[in-house]
């Protein structure tokens, strides 16, 4: 298993034979148990607005924001926890001024094995989000980490990947559908994929900013794999090929196919999580504003196997450019004794 500790390695790497795949045993895609952590300084992140055009101002005080966001991030929390998801939840720390704290899943991700996996990322001020005692307090509570990947010296190179924000996981069928950007380097993207024994699904998605196509900043904006379908934004795949590609690449899985248009990932529509609770029901969570953006053929398509659960997200969409995907950081550890 490849870190980064001597150095990043820019060429791009071949594609690895997927055989192997018929050989391993498939990975969980869904988890009654996620990580979110509680804002303290929540704000619009001016580091971030340069590539991520989701952003925008609000002309209110950052102290009103941040209350805001806190309100709206609670009211997800009992939304969840009330449908029987385990939450753990950790308060961010005020003396490391980190207004994307609220966003962990850029920086780290955890998968079966007791794997936990470190990313580099793209904002200066969003490094500072990255802290050991995450682990530390997983482990307090009962999960087990054998090993920790640590991709962040990628960074001194300007290259950046970041984590399933970045990397949209099909972890039963052991693939990884990526948007390049800025914060989506191909080459890192295919290391991450050989180290995990995952078939990079690479594309480039864009969005229309004052009448120019530019490339959607996350690959979880735009779209969704869940157990039976995906939820996707493929008009914004603008090359033909790349748009069958990763049709194609979805199809054969068995997943039925859910189309938003770009208006409905402006809306974050794309930008859904299906979990499971306690009793193993699956469920789809999202904010408030892409569940009311939805056609009633989509919520058919969605309810066949998935509960939809929202909450309102407004001020969090708004100044974070995130939605309640970015919010959640899952966890696939093995517990203590299992």
């Amino acid at each position: 298993m490849a870190n980064f500790d001597s150095g990043f390695h820019a060429a791009i790497p071949q594609v690895p034979n997927f055989e192997f795949k018929k050989n391993h045993v498939p990975h969980m895609q869904i988890t009654d148990s996620i990580l979110m952590i509680r804002p303290v300084q929540f704000r619009m992140n001016e580091q971030t607005a340069v590539n991520n055009y989701f952003q925008e101002d609000l002309s209110l005080s950052d102290a009103e924001i941040n209350r805001r966001a806190q309100a709206e991030f609670d009211g997800l929390v009992r939304v969840l926890e009330a449908e029987g998801v385990s939450v753990m939840v950790v308060e961010d720390r005020l003396e490391t001024d980190t207004p994307d704290s609220i966003f962990p899943n850029n920086w780290i991700s955890f998968h079966r094995g007791g794997m936990v996996v470190i990313y580099p990322m793209f904002a200066v001020n969003r490094r500072r989000e990255r802290r050991e005692d995450l682990l530390d307090r997983l482990e307090e509570a009962g999960f087990r980490i054998t090993e920790v990947v640590d991709y962040t010296a990628a960074e001194a190179d300007g290259v950046f990947l970041e984590a399933t924000g970045s990397v949209v996981l099909d972890r039963e069928n052991m693939k990884a559908y990526c948007a390049l950007s800025e914060r989506a380097d191909e080459g890192l993207l295919i290391e991450f994929c050989e180290d995990f024994e995952l078939l990079p699904v690479v594309f480039t998605a864009y969005q229309s900013v004052d009448g120019q196509r530019k490339p959607i900043y996350h690959t979880n904006v735009m779209m969704c794999v869940a157990e039976a379908f995906a939820v996707i934004c493929l008009e914004a795949i603008d090359n033909r090929k790349e748009r069958k590609f990763v049709a194609d690449q979805l199809r054969q899985d068995g997943k039925e196919i859910i189309e938003i248009t770009e208006a409905q990932v402006h809306a974050f529509a794309g930008n859904m999580l299906q979990l499971r609770n306690g009793k193993g029901e699956r469920l789809l969570v999202m904010s408030e504003r892409a569940r009311q953006s939805l056609t009633p053929a989509q919520i058919r398509a969605i309810e066949k196997t998935s509960r939809i659960v929202s909450s309102p997200l407004d001020t969090i969409e708004t100044c974070g450019g995130g939605s309640a995907r970015c919010m959640i950081a899952e966890i696939f550890l093995p517990r203590e004794g299992a």
